[in-house]
């Protein structure tokens, strides 16, 4: 965390990005003279996103950065006296103009760890005006970020390993912010790669993309192809690449029987003249027009140009219709042109689908025969399309040392008082089971020990467990106004959440 980022951070996520209420309250807090009264709040979810069983923690780094630069300016206090009642105290706005977060300490989940309900992710203390200010902010930084992570791991379960996943959400996301944070966070949660080059700059997450349609029907014809000549890699003598191409045409449809007088104009020139700017990244999407009657037809014919040249073509991308059927019989096409013209890498070209990706039609991909490669996904993953909120709260459970509990007319909104220890259980293999929740003045469990435990919902009856091994859940991350621990992220490709572990 660098004074770079903290300035981002503040440009990104400024002070005054909260409730009116917070305000009022500190005010309030201020005007008794509780202002500096040690409190300590919890941030959790109540229920599992998107009728699953698991999470995935996300937005801590995003929250250490505003911890850092959490200051009001000038500007804030003047704005803050206009809208807030005339007749507070003139010298609360003093007040707040040197407030900072040095006195705060975060207690966190690391990022991207798997988490379930009721358990505590954050611990925030520090002076009651100070934390309670905090409030919406850290909830903004984490709701999001957490539930697009987790749909991010949904669609990387469905996925499977093999496949490898393009986030391309940004045109469909809620606002700049939002693209941004869905492109961070579902990397985090097991996507390979995204398109959004902002993201990439400021995260290091890889980049990818190549065409879309406008690209292919700007061109009508070959004429339009400039320049038409090409050198084979590495040497400099230009060859005439639509004489090539037209010929390696000619041969491709003979090899597939297919009609010559179908095939696009239009889109031969697009793939031409992408191929003679990226020999070494030629992908185009090839369902412009047809994709067997045209588009593959076109893209085996610029791409065994290119191999002759000694380039290396990516493959293709298919953006419409049945994918799992077109790409099988693309595949088909890949292998014969392999064998035919005796070009082993031509079988292993990328195919890669991107049309409406849901959770279910990716799931789906795994119960038909296909041969996708990459899939792309934007809206249903970066809209979260199955649940628009993952409802984080950020509850008050001590003051003074006391605990404080909230009761109400609906039990599942009441809380578990007192300041807590979280810790997390595992078997015999290292794999956890359950999340043990005790007051932070109790024993730690201990491994091989058993402990009795009370779940935090329902009317189950108290349990008796023995762990082979016990970690702490939640680390401290923030203290006197600096980042004390830093985790690296945890990205899950190839981890497999448990739907069934009980938090107790």
């Amino acid at each position: 965390v660098n004074a770079i980022d903290t300035s981002c951070a503040h440009l990104r996520v400024p002070t005054l990005l909260t409730d009116l209420y917070q305000f009022t309250m500190a005010y309030a807090y201020w005007r008794s003279g509780r202002h500096n009264e040690p409190a300590v709040f919890e941030l959790f979810f109540r229920d599992n996103p998107f009728g699953g069983g698991f999470s995935l923690f996300s937005g801590m780094h995003d929250c250490l950065l505003f911890l850092q630069s959490f200051r009001f300016t000038d500007e804030d206090v003047e704005y803050l006296r206009s809208v807030l009642p005339p007749a507070t105290d003139p010298a609360f706005f003093l007040f707040l103009r040197e407030l900072d977060c040095s006195g705060v300490t975060l207690h966190s989940v690391p990022e991207g760890t798997v988490v379930f309900a009721r358990v505590p992710l954050m611990e925030v203390s520090g002076p009651l005006a100070v934390v309670q200010l905090l409030e919406t902010s850290l909830l903004c930084l984490v709701n999001y970020a957490s539930l697009v992570c987790s749909n991010a791991a949904r669609f990387r379960l469905a996925a499977g390993s093999r496949r490898k996943l393009l986030e391309m959400g940004l045109r469909r996301a809620q606002g700049p912010d939002g693209g941004l944070t869905a492109s961070r966070y579902t990397y985090v949660g097991g996507f390979d790669m995204t398109s959004n080059v902002q993201a990439g700059f400021l995260f290091g997450i890889p980049v990818a993309g190549t065409m879309a349609h406008s690209y292919v029907t700007s061109f009508s014809s070959l004429e339009e192809v400039w320049p038409q000549v090409m050198a084979a890699n590495g040497d400099h003598d230009n060859i005439d690449l639509i004489s090539l191409t037209k010929g390696w045409l000619g041969r491709v449809c003979e090899l597939l029987g297919a009609e010559s007088g179908k095939i696009h104009e239009g889109e031969l020139a697009a793939f031409l003249s992408y191929a003679i700017a990226y020999p070494h990244n030629f992908l185009p999407v090839i369902d412009s027009y047809s994709v067997t009657c045209s588009g593959l037809l076109n893209f085996c014919a610029v791409a065994l140009s290119l191999f002759e040249l000694e380039y290396s073509p990516l493959g293709v991308r298919l953006d419409s219709g049945d994918l799992c059927r077109q790409s099988v019989e693309v595949r088909h096409v890949f292998r014969l042109c392999s064998e035919q013209f005796s070009i082993p890498a031509f079988q292993s070209l990328l195919i890669v689908g991107t049309n409406n990706i849901s959770e279910y039609s990716m799931a789906e991909l795994n119960k038909k025969e296909n041969e996708i490669d990459v899939v792309g996904v934007g809206t249903h993953l970066v809209t979260c399309t199955r649940q628009p909120s993952l409802g984080c709260v950020y509850k008050l459970v001590e003051v003074r040392g006391s605990p404080r509990m909230k009761f109400s007319e609906d039990p599942e909104k009441s809380t578990v008082p007192g300041r807590k220890a979280v810790y997390r259980m595992l078997d015999t293999e290292g794999h956890p089971f359950l999340d043990l929740l005790c007051l932070c003045e109790e024993p730690a469990p201990k491994a091989c020990v058993a402990v009795r435990c009370h779940p935090v919902v329902g009317n189950k009856t108290c349990q008796s467990i023995t762990p082979s091994q016990v970690s702490c859940l939640r680390l401290e991350v923030y203290t006197k106004g600096q980042v004390s621990l830093l985790d690296p992220v945890q990205h899950t490709h190839t981890s497999q959440p448990e739907d069934d572990w009980p938090p107790l």
